[in-house]
């Protein structure tokens, strides 16, 4: 019952902070159609200056600092880089061929600037752990859970409540109607990128909270372990990363907690198993759990 407990709130954690980065992936796409590749550059953007900040602002004012400067890094990428590539469904192809370059730009520098050490964030919860019935959980878990939930509860009322999120709906229907309705597309992305780009910066922090051991170079790599996660939900759909989100983490926990009665699928497959979760589900639903009825594949 302990292993039970325990896995669940891992993978309840693991999927809230895959579901800030998923989130990003599918907002993006709605907004432009581009395929991001840069979350993982931008997740380690954000936690990497979180990291040097906190000393002299606190954790709270350096992690407002990060996602504030994540989120306008996204933003001036997509305005001053992918636009000029053209907004024309070939050039969305395009634009995320050039995501990819562009990650590897940002990760060569910032790996360059972290080198082979390991960043405390600063973070208030520290190793602490409560007690929760059988199971001993890690406070930052319990803040990831929370945190998210109401990160993804504001994007969501954003989506819903809001001129941009109308014109964002507006746009991921038919951009040429929008466009014609007054609708500046332009703003629309750049604005959907600094969004993603601020809850990859929020994420950073509780991937590299305990137990993780602190944030390295390869923190950003992390950010993939999401992108199953939009792909399970439909690209298209908020809620359907959501969903994949959760999924993807309670499968990823459950099959790292019962790695001893799977030793027969290799030591290795907790880091393979949310794209074989992928793969099994696009058997069935191609387009995604939560895709529209007609929309292409992904």
């Amino acid at each position: 019952m302990t292993t039970l407990v325990d896995n669940l709130f891992n993978g309840l954690a693991l999927g809230a902070v895959y579901a800030l980065i998923a989130l990003g992936f599918v907002t993006i796409f709605k907004a432009s159609g581009v395929l991001s590749f840069t979350h993982g550059s931008l997740l380690l953007l954000g936690g990497y200056l979180t990291a040097i900040l906190h000393d002299d602002l606190g954790f709270a004012g350096a992690l407002a600092l990060a996602v504030l400067a994540t989120a306008a890094v996204a933003g001036l990428l997509d305005r001053y880089v992918l636009q000029r590539i053209g907004t024309d469904p070939h050039a969305a192809h395009v634009a995320t061929i050039a995501t990819i370059g562009v990650d590897i730009v940002l990760v060569t520098d910032l790996s360059r600037r972290i080198g082979g050490d390991l960043l405390g964030l600063g973070d208030p919860w520290g190793d602490a752990v409560t007690d929760m019935g059988p199971a001993t959980v890690a406070d930052s878990r319990i803040a990831a859970i929370i945190v998210s939930a109401v990160a993804i509860a504001g994007a969501f009322a954003l989506f819903r409540f809001t001129p941009w999120g109308l014109s964002l709906r507006a746009a991921a229907e038919d951009s040429e109607a929008a466009a014609l309705m007054g609708v500046r597309l332009t703003r629309v992305r750049m604005l959907a990128w600094c969004l993603a780009g601020a809850l990859a910066a929020l994420a950073a922090v509780f991937l590299a909270a305990f137990p993780a051991p602190g944030l390295e170079r390869t923190t950003g790599q992390i950010a993939l372990k999401a992108f199953p996660a939009a792909i399970l939900g439909g690209m298209a759909s908020p809620v359907g990363a959501l969903v994949g989100s959760l999924l993807i983490g309670l499968t990823e926990a459950f099959v790292a907690g019962y790695q001893s009665d799977l030793h027969v699928l290799g030591e290795g497959f907790g880091d393979v198993a949310p794209y074989a979760v992928m793969v099994l589900v696009l058997l069935v639903r191609p387009a995604g759990l939560f895709a529209a009825r007609g929309a292409a594949r992904v």
